[in-house]
């Protein structure tokens, strides 16, 4: 049995406008040790997916009409708000987006890490002191000692970022979901947070969502992918299969969009034309039709579900494989891409 498995969740937010679907049918699981990317545009339902987990969103306007969220075999939809008190950083940890806003100005940050692990673990003070200062010495923060007695504002952005990773592993949670977690954080110290929380994982045996608009992160650190799109999952798979041979247009548009460093000043980049549609008022037919570069009178008609393509690599679309590859392909010598 996965460690946690997400059934058919829906995520709707009851407005005066009408019902915002934030999350629509979202299917996946997660075994222990493994890393799972969810990418996407601005608003696919990535942080609502991850609140949904951890049943942060407010309730109302917030409303599961569908699906179950089973962690070690519980429904977490149907466990009362005590209960969910005892998993929340414990045993599903959450590194938010904003570490400049996540952590509390007026408490140490010690303070902090250490009421988490007061709170759920049955240990002394001193004791819970002593896991702290070695919880900051493993994410890389050079004198613990002293720094845990510092508040947020006397920390960098990078040193908040580590915090912040501290916290969320202070229990050793068995999961662990990363929302953006190297947002305003320049290249350097991206890629220390990033070899950070691998050999955490490693250490740890945690299995990490990992949450990001960043495909580099995803394919340097997941095993599976999951591709978002207006509240849906769009195509799911092994990285190094959704990355090298991408069968849904979206997936495809959104790795043509970014620059490559194999590749750099040599292949012209394709927009993605557009912007994604209102959750309330969605296009007939396929979600992303008016912005697909390969759409069909079809796809203003037929709304695709997952469908296996190839073996364990789903994707929603109409366009037979071979069909898709052959319009890949010619795009791709028209920017220069080398398959």
């Amino acid at each position: 049995m996965a460690m946690l498995e997400v059934n058919n969740l829906k995520t709707h937010f009851r407005t005066q406008d009408g019902v915002v679907k934030a999350v629509d049918g979202v299917t996946f699981s997660l075994e222990p040790g493994e890393t799972l990317g969810i990418v996407g545009e601005s608003g696919s339902g990535k942080s609502v997916t991850a609140l949904s987990i951890m049943q942060l969103n407010p309730k109302p306007p917030v409303e599961h009409p569908e699906g179950e969220i089973l962690f070690e075999g519980q429904d977490l939809l149907k466990t009362s708000e005590s209960r969910m008190q005892k998993v929340r950083g414990n045993d599903i940890a959450m590194i938010f987006q904003d570490p400049m806003t996540s952590l509390n100005p007026v408490f140490t940050v010690g303070n902090q890490i250490r009421e988490a692990i007061r709170i759920h673990q049955n240990v002394s003070k001193d004791e819970a002191q002593k896991r702290t200062i070695q919880v900051l010495r493993d994410v890389g923060i050079a004198n613990p000692e002293q720094r845990v007695k510092e508040y947020p504002h006397q920390y960098s952005g990078g040193m908040r970022q580590r915090a912040m990773i501290a916290m969320g592993l202070a229990c050793n949670p068995k999961v662990l979901i990363a929302d953006e977690p190297t947002t305003a954080l320049d290249v350097t110290i991206q890629a220390q947070i990033l070899e950070l929380m691998v050999d955490l994982q490693e250490k740890y045996g945690t299995a990490i969502i990992m949450i990001t608009h960043a495909l580099g992160v995803i394919a340097q650190m997941a095993d599976e992918v999951m591709v978002m799109y207006a509240g849906r999952a769009v195509e799911q798979g092994l990285t190094e299969e959704v990355f090298y041979d991408p069968l849904m247009p979206y997936s495809w548009s959104l790795l043509r969009s970014i620059p490559r460093l194999d590749t750099a000043g040599e292949v012209r980049l394709l927009p993605i034309e557009g912007t994604p549609p209102s959750l309330i008022f969605l296009p007939k037919g396929c979600n992303f039709n008016p912005r697909c570069p390969f759409v069909k009178g079809e796809c203003y008609e037929i709304d695709p579900s997952l469908e296996e393509k190839k073996p364990d690599h789903t994707a929603a679309c109409i366009l037979p494989v071979e069909e898709l590859e052959n319009r890949k392909r010619r795009v791709d010598e028209e920017l220069g891409v080398k398959r």
